[in-house]
């Protein structure tokens, strides 16, 4: 083990949905332990990252995509390896859609799989094709708690993540040999955009509040650490993990 085995010093990070919420933490933990990063998402990553990227000395830049489409996807990735070595990859990105099931509409489903799911599919394999070539790399998927519960309202959210967790296993059965570390990180209740529309329902806010053993929703802070470790050598023998970081609500 290195001697800073938590420290990326001299690596490149691409993050997908930078522009906010647990990207946008997670790509400044990133920088934080000393990585140089490049965000993906439709417009610029949040503002205060450039101040992280000026404070530890790090490299900091935005590549834009439409990850809905493959077509922008293969652009956004020639993009960023014409750049040079990414080491690291980071699918964030996500969207979510709420209705009941038995009117859900068809477009939507199939719009929030393509971004939660296809889009972190191909990513994986643009990125770590180049990863396995080189014989080294590290791919972290963002998850979710309904990669193990089905939740209410969310089926096509709940089906995208599940797809995740089981895609993050096969691509570790495939490649952890060829030294390509691929884990994921599942949020429980986070206060972002996304959970707007529970944090807005005093019922259900309560409701799931009294759950967390914690005794609080998390932020997006209480998710970087979770992905530098798996993207550090303190994590090179943690291959095809799904890591809960749900403040205990999977232990209740």
């Amino acid at each position: 083990m290195s001697a800073a085995p938590f420290r990326l010093d001299g690596r490149t990070a691409v993050v997908t949905g930078a522009s906010r919420g647990i990207g946008a933490a997670v790509a400044e933990g990133l920088l934080r332990a000393g990585a140089d990063v490049i965000t993906m998402q439709r417009g610029g990553h949040a503002a205060h990252l450039e101040d992280v990227a000026r404070e530890c000395d790090a490299s900091l830049s935005a590549v834009a995509v439409d990850l809905a489409s493959v077509d922008s996807i293969d652009r956004a990735c020639d993009e960023v390896l014409a750049r040079g070595t990414v080491d690291v990859l980071v699918n964030n990105a996500g969207i979510q859609a709420r209705h009941a099931a038995e009117a859900f509409p068809l477009d939507e489903f199939e719009a929030v799989l393509a971004v939660n799911t296809r889009a972190a599919f191909r990513l994986a394999q643009r990125f770590g094709a180049v990863m396995l070539e080189r014989g080294s790399g590290r791919v972290v998927n963002m998850a979710s708690l309904l990669s193990f519960q089905g939740g209410l309202r969310v089926a096509a959210y709940a089906a995208s993540k599940g797809a995740v967790a089981q895609l993050t296993k096969a691509l570790c059965n495939e490649w952890a040999a060829r030294g390509v570390n691929v884990n994921a990180v599942a949020p429980g209740y986070i206060a972002t955009d996304m959970n707007e529309a529970l944090l807005d329902d005093g019922i259900r806010r309560t409701q799931i509040l009294e759950r967390i053993p914690a005794g609080r929703w998390g932020n997006p802070d209480d998710l970087a650490g979770a992905v530098v470790f798996l993207a550090s050598d303190a994590a090179a023998y943690v291959h095809g993990v799904v890591l809960p970081v749900d403040g205990g609500w999977l232990a209740r």
